[in-house]
């Protein structure tokens, strides 16, 4: 769905729709759209400032590999976004400059106006966890033969992962 600046002259943008998985490309995150991206909200135009103001909600649940086990891992998505773009070249500067507030928050459009799926995109990727488990008390693989150790511990003994230190070691070993 388009958010045309034109349209939002003379009138605020009302959005209710729901996109299927597939729809919105997560740009290969190893990501998985699993149930329909609901979202409903408004868009305007604020002023003469040829500012786009983009409020509503989202409810989506996405799946990824769980970083410590590579099982699939569920991330039901219920947020709310409250976002301002300008047109692309108003407010930037070369130099450095301190940054108000409220400035952290505001983004950049080029053209007449901008797609509500790079809006959705977006604020998708900024819903999810750093880090993608399937619950807190996952115990990862196995480093040394794989098996997933949350079905029970594999009984292989774990080598130090770096013996750079090796050599310091044994001299301290030897001053005792």
């Amino acid at each position: 769905m388009f958010l045309s600046v034109r349209v939002m002259e003379l009138r605020e943008l009302r959005f209710e729709t729901a996109y299927r998985p597939g729809e919105i490309d997560f740009d290969d995150q190893q990501l998985w759209q699993a149930t329909p991206l609901e979202v409903n909200g408004v868009a305007e135009l604020l002023g003469a400032t040829e500012e786009i103001r983009v409020r509503g909600r989202m409810r989506v649940r996405m799946e990824a590999e769980c970083d410590r086990c590579l099982e699939l891992a569920s991330f039901p998505i219920d947020a709310g976004f409250d976002l301002f773009y300008r047109p692309e070249g108003t407010g930037i500067r070369s130099d450095e400059v301190e940054l108000e507030p409220g400035e952290t928050e505001v983004d950049y459009y080029s053209g007449d106006g901008l797609e509500l799926e790079d809006v959705l995109r977006e604020q998708v990727l900024l819903a999810l966890p750093m880090q993608r488990v399937c619950r807190e008390d996952c115990k990862g693989i196995c480093p040394v033969c794989g098996k997933d150790r949350n079905g029970g511990e594999c009984g292989c003994a774990t080598k130090p992962a770096d013996d750079r230190w090796a050599a310091l070691k044994d001299l301290q070993e030897r001053r005792v």
